[in-house]
């Protein structure tokens, strides 16, 4: 399904992006306010630039673990930064296509 987002048209699918090449900072800061997260802090910054370092380099997510282990946060606070969850928020936030296993 194609969705307006800021002045930006996008292909979505469940909620994620189809084009993770069309992904920027806006879309991201839009994409985050959808899910109720209202400023996207460093520490969010951080995971998401994980997310898309892992993509682009092995054209899949990153384990929940490598998350934690690269950025230095423990698991829940992952989750009070993206209360959908690290697959569910970060990774639909980082503008990837929907991870294997998300349901």
């Amino acid at each position: 399904m194609e969705v307006t987002l800021g002045n930006q048209k996008v292909e979505m699918e469940d909620g994620f992006m189809v084009q993770p090449e069309l992904w920027n900072k806006e879309l991201a800061e839009l994409i985050a306010k959808e899910d109720g997260i209202n400023e996207l802090t460093e520490d969010h910054w951080k995971i998401i630039n994980i997310i898309r370092d892992t993509y682009n380099e092995k054209q899949m997510a990153p384990m929940v673990r490598t998350i934690c282990k690269e950025s230095g946060l423990k698991l829940k606070q992952i989750y009070e930064l993206f209360p959908l969850g690290p697959a569910r928020g970060a990774c639909r936030v980082a503008g990837l296509p929907k991870p294997d296993g998300c349901v």
